[in-house]
């Protein structure tokens, strides 16, 4: 009997195009519970927004996936290259974070990847889940869908009172940028989106 095969997730990558992109943590193990990660996290994204020529347009962090919409820009990296330099340098630095402080955590998190070969991840394997986005009436209902992930799932009242997320950027656009967050850029003018 053959191996069952993975699910691909083909990445199309057109300037111009927003992409909602979602990836889990390993078996959807809530790892991203501590501000420190979180933190962590959000300076992952935002190197590899300056580094790859994508626009953060909204994100929000959530206990066991993060969902985040992008904007490539004409001479941005793929798709696959971005998620790539978001993942990578940020399970790193959590790998020596647990090795530093002799963690049970590193060893569930260190599978066989086959034979004599051990791996660490701290992400789910796979390319994750990418959404294409082109109708500019669907960006608004991304959007607030992404905002509303913590509300439904009970973990606050309000999209606004969730930190990681980019919710209080859009509903109070006065209220002040904190640091420890990515950068958003502004979507064209002329797609109509609420808020940033």
């Amino acid at each position: 009997m053959a191996p069952p095969k993975k699910k691909q997730v083909k990445h199309i990558h057109e300037a111009g195009h927003l992409h909602e992109l979602t990836f889990s943590c390993y078996q959807r193990k809530p790892l991203l519970t501590n501000d420190t990660w979180r933190g962590m996290l959000a300076q992952s994204i935002q190197n590899a927004v300056e580094r790859h020529e994508f626009h953060l347009t909204a994100f929000v962090f959530m206990p066991e996936h993060v969902h985040l919409l992008v904007l490539p820009q004409q001479s941005a990296s793929t798709i696959s290259s971005f998620l790539n330099a978001v993942k990578r340098p940020f399970s790193y630095r959590i790998k020596q974070h647990l090795i530093e402080c002799n963690s049970p955590l590193l060893k569930r998190l260190t599978v066989q990847q086959r034979p004599g070969v051990q791996t660490f991840r701290f992400w789910q394997e796979g390319p994750g889940y990418d959404r294409k986005i082109f109708d500019p009436a669907t960006i608004q209902l991304v959007i607030d869908y992404i905002h509303d992930n913590p509300v439904k799932r009970g973990l606050c009242k309000r999209a606004i009172d969730w930190k990681w997320s980019s919710a209080r950027r859009f509903l109070l656009p006065e209220s002040p940028i904190e640091a420890d967050l990515p950068l958003l850029s502004p979507l064209p003018a002329d797609w109509n989106v609420r808020g940033c």
